[in-house]
């Protein structure tokens, strides 16, 4: 069975431009809030940190910069990216999937996510996007996964979802892992705004300024295997602890 690749060869004929803006739509589509898989409600450990003081309302930039610098290299782009990757490995040509190959990158996954909060989000969301892209898209390989994950054979993890997803609609490895990184990032600044540690303008500028750290760190998950599946963010971990008995909470992590 051949496996999706990263990338393919540029075509510069009208049906291969066609093509390429097919799945830049589809990535633009994918990473945009506005789809309906729940992560808005995401605030990745930021409510938290603030409600303990460690980042002060408002922060400073450079403050905001690190956290979430640290957070996409040392936490989302080594446990999720590299899980993105290999489910999108996982789709073939033929419009099937290995799921043996799938199915280890999602439980490795549910198995770094070391706090109830993430892990419990993680599935929550991933279940949501795999419900409304059946819907939405269709396919042999969505459906077959949505069939295995209401059995209960495999978690279905948001990012094991979404590289499945992106693969079957054409948009390459690279691609993908830029897409979600940048989405967690977005949703990161968004949720800043939200819990006043940051304004608009601000969160736009951490947005541009975090992009290095983005493309770097989706091209090192790129060829990431099941057993690279990995993260180590302690403090964010202990902040999740800490926001499953908080009091009030704006955000569902």
């Amino acid at each position: 069975m051949a496996l999706a690749t990263a990338t393919s060869p540029r075509d510069a004929s009208p049906a291969g431009e066609r093509a390429r803006l097919m799945s830049l739509l589809s990535t633009l589509q994918l990473s945009d809030s506005a789809f309906p898989s729940g992560r808005y409600t995401l605030s990745h450990g930021l409510e938290a940190l603030a409600q303990s003081g460690r980042l002060p309302t408002p922060s400073r930039p450079s403050q905001l910069l690190a956290v979430l610098s640290e957070s996409v290299r040392l936490g989302v782009a080594p446990s999720d990216g590299v899980a993105l990757a290999c489910a999108h490995r996982a789709h073939s040509t033929d419009g099937a999937a290995h799921f043996e190959l799938l199915q280890r990158a999602d439980r490795r996954l549910t198995a770094v996510k070391l706090t109830r909060e993430p892990r419990e989000a993680s599935r929550r969301t991933g279940r949501a996007l795999l419900d409304a892209a059946v819907a939405a898209f269709g396919g042999v390989a969505l459906s077959a996964l949505a069939e295995r994950v209401s059995a209960g054979d495999t978690p279905g993890n948001h990012a094991v979802v979404l590289g499945l997803l992106a693969a079957s609609l054409g948009v390459p490895r690279l691609d993908a892992l830029a897409g979600e990184l940048y989405a967690f990032a977005a949703g990161w600044v968004s949720a800043a705004v939200r819990l006043g540690l940051s304004d608009h303008r601000t969160a736009q500028g951490l947005l541009h300024r975090v992009g290095p750290t983005v493309a770097e760190s989706a091209l090192r998950a790129l060829d990431g295997d099941v057993a690279q599946i990995s993260g180590c963010t302690p403090l964010i971990d202990v902040m999740s602890m800490r926001h499953e008995q908080a009091d009030l909470r704006l955000f569902a992590t």
